[in-house]
């Protein structure tokens, strides 16, 4: 059974490590990301982090409850990566823009840590402020209550979408994803128009754009709505 988690104020006054080093949830998380760039979700246990941190894998269990409880950590520090620096201009557009491109990059920075936790609430400090920040420009723009809950809504699940799907093609190995873009080129590009006309006619520019991120794309046509959506209220 997991030890009781002991406050971080308490945890900072216990022995160092082997190798000397005072143990924090920063540290872990920080040493969690390497494990998941270097072996992928399944080379994410205590064992490994406890190789890693140079300590026993119990000791992992005062700071985290569990291996779950860490993938939470993981996940609200990358919001909290892409929020560092990050302050309202008072231009609601250009600050959901801002917010949701550095959500997306923080994501696609650390593919196999996206994967993870993509698709989890956290219910931790930099989700929190992530969601306040967004809701607060919403309110601030002049969105009534409800649709700023849809917007921000929306807004929110297209970014930890989009950064899903990236994440999941970065992760892949280098040679697999080559070979999938290239399929754009090798099939898509030498389509007959007599059987494909459509794609044919589109070829060059779908060989193009296919194998970057629609994510700015999305955002935009999002964004546009949303701005729509506000005029018809202020009118």
């Amino acid at each position: 059974m997991p030890k009781a988690v002991v406050p971080e104020e308490k945890r900072r006054r216990r022995r160092p490590t082997r190798s000397g080093t005072v143990l924090s949830e920063r540290l872990i998380v920080e040493a969690a990301l390497r494990l998941l760039r270097e072996h992928g979700s399944t080379g994410l246990t205590a064992r490994r982090l406890g190789l890693a941190l140079d300590c026993d894998p119990s000791t992992l269990y005062r700071y985290f409850r569990g291996m779950d409880e860490l993938t939470l950590a993981i996940g609200d520090a990358l919001i909290g990566e892409a929020l560092r620096g990050w302050t309202p201009t008072g231009r609601w557009r250009a600050d959901l823009h801002t917010i949701g491109l550095r959500i997306h990059a923080a994501y696609v920075a650390h593919p196999q840590a996206a994967q993870l936790t993509a698709s989890r609430v956290t219910g931790r400090a930099n989700e929190l402020a992530a969601d306040e920040a967004v809701l607060d420009v919403l309110r601030t723009a002049g969105f009534p209550l409800p649709e700023t809950v849809r917007v921000y809504h929306a807004f929110i699940d297209q970014t930890l979408a989009f950064a899903a799907l990236d994440a999941a093609s970065l992760a892949l190995p280098r040679a697999t994803r080559h070979a999938d873009d290239a399929v754009w080129r090798s099939t898509y590009a030498v389509l007959p128009a007599a059987t494909h006309p459509r794609i044919a006619e589109a070829a060059p520019l779908l060989s193009a754009r296919m194998v970057t991120s629609a994510y700015p794309t999305a955002l935009e046509m999002l964004l546009d709505s949303a701005e729509a959506t506000l005029a018809r209220f202020s009118s």
